[in-house]
């Protein structure tokens, strides 16, 4: 006889390929303690079938006449006997059980989980603007963070997307949504001088996006739209055009909007919200919606429209500028550096730098290195120039 003990022995496989064996329905999506239940159940069932089978043996035999006109002459208990399926199981209505298990509810709502997940990754439009209302026109705005890092902002609009999906067909089920990043050349107004540097995969549920560049200072430029596998690319909306600054650049931004609050006139400037040639809109609304005051020209930028109404008697404003020289290269490690004749130390890589004031003439700096055993020697000559001049004040008269 099969006990529970004994089947909780074999591994989960022994037990499904017994069930399917036994022709149990279900086996395949049975928990080892179900298939443990349903192989007892099932060696029960059989058990008692072949007790009922020999009760009936041992009954009195009929008359040799009625056996011999029973023979051939009785159908098949397969054929007839109802409430059997071809595996021997029958249900209680004496209907044939489905060969085909339904799937279980915890798989179609996994299966509507993984769905919704593919269908919000693909959705840029699935972030409202924030008060629960929809967007009402798509923009992607870029701004420059600093030499090397770039800042994307998109609003898209959900009918975008709809007529994305129906213009791209089949195509939408492979197309995946990305930044398309260009540098743009000396004349940015033309499209025969945006090159494309790479396609930046993101994904629904948000709205901006951080872009490493290199080789500072560039032009760059985005796109925003959907890559389908073939590499065909569908845009959505286009960005203004950056300009990143040199290496090394005083000022960084720290990733949120409080940061370009606290450096907004930088950012803006960097982003080109300055330009002369205009086509920066987005640029200046996005600017003025999330920081709550008019941008334009530096002054009213910075100070405001009351900067307009600046009082005719006042004092001259304190403002004093000076430089500082900073000389850095690298060498051996082991060598021996001097500047203008003095040692220069150097860090355990080789590296060295040196802080030098900077007076208003011409200085000619010669750096020496020497090798540790002072067979070779190598000289740079640096000639450095500060023109320092102070232009005259201009007084802004206030408007009548």
């Amino acid at each position: 006889m099969i006990t529970a003990a004994k089947l909780r022995s074999h591994t989960v496989k022994d037990l499904a390929a017994s069930a399917k064996k036994k022709g149990i329905p279900g086996w395949h999506t049975m928990r080892k303690e179900e298939l443990v239940k349903a192989l007892v159940n099932k060696a029960r069932s059989d058990q008692a079938k072949s007790r009922r089978g020999k009760g009936i043996g041992d009954a009195p035999q009929p008359t040799k006449a009625v056996a011999k006109r029973s023979n051939g002459a009785t159908p098949k208990a397969s054929q007839h006997e109802p409430g059997k399926n071809g595996n021997g199981e029958a249900n209680g209505n004496g209907h044939k059980l489905s060969s085909q298990p339904k799937r279980s509810y915890r798989t179609e709502r996994r299966l509507r989980e993984i769905r919704a997940q593919l269908a919000q990754s693909k959705d840029l439009a699935f972030r409202s603007n924030g008060n629960g209302q929809e967007y009402e026109k798509d923009r992607v705005i870029l701004m420059v963070r600093d030499a090397y890092w770039l800042h994307a902002y998109w609003e898209i609009t959900r009918q975008s997307v709809g007529r994305a999906r129906a213009a791209l067909g089949q195509k939408w089920h492979g197309a995946i949504p990305v930044l398309r990043l260009y540098e743009m050349g000396n004349d940015s107004t033309t499209n025969s001088e945006r090159k494309i540097v790479r396609d930046v995969q993101v994904h629904g549920g948000v709205n901006n996006w951080y872009l490493d560049v290199d080789n500072p200072p560039l032009s760059f430029q985005v796109d925003i739209g959907y890559l389908a596998d073939d590499g065909s690319f569908l845009g959505l909306a286009r960005s203004n055009v950056v300009v990143t600054p040199q290496s090394g650049a005083a000022g960084s931004g720290d990733g949120n909007w409080e940061g370009v609050a606290e450096d907004f006139d930088r950012i803006y400037a960097l982003s080109g919200g300055y330009d002369q040639n205009g086509g920066q809109s987005d640029l200046k609304a996005l600017f003025e919606e999330r920081l709550r005051r008019p941008m334009g020209s530096p002054m009213v930028t910075r100070f405001g429209l009351g900067a307009q109404s600046m009082s005719r008697s006042r004092h001259q404003i304190l403002f004093n500028v000076d430089a500082e020289l900073i000389v850095h290269g690298v060498t051996d490690p082991h060598a021996h550096v001097t500047l203008k004749g003095e040692p220069v130390r150097l860090e355990s890589d080789g590296t060295f730098s040196v802080r030098l004031n900077l007076p208003d003439r011409r200085q000619v700096l010669p750096v020496v290195a020497s090798s540790a055993d002072g067979v070779e020697q190598q000289t740079i000559v640096l000639a450095v120039e500060r023109n320092t001049k102070m232009m005259e004040p201009i007084i802004r008269e206030p408007d009548v």
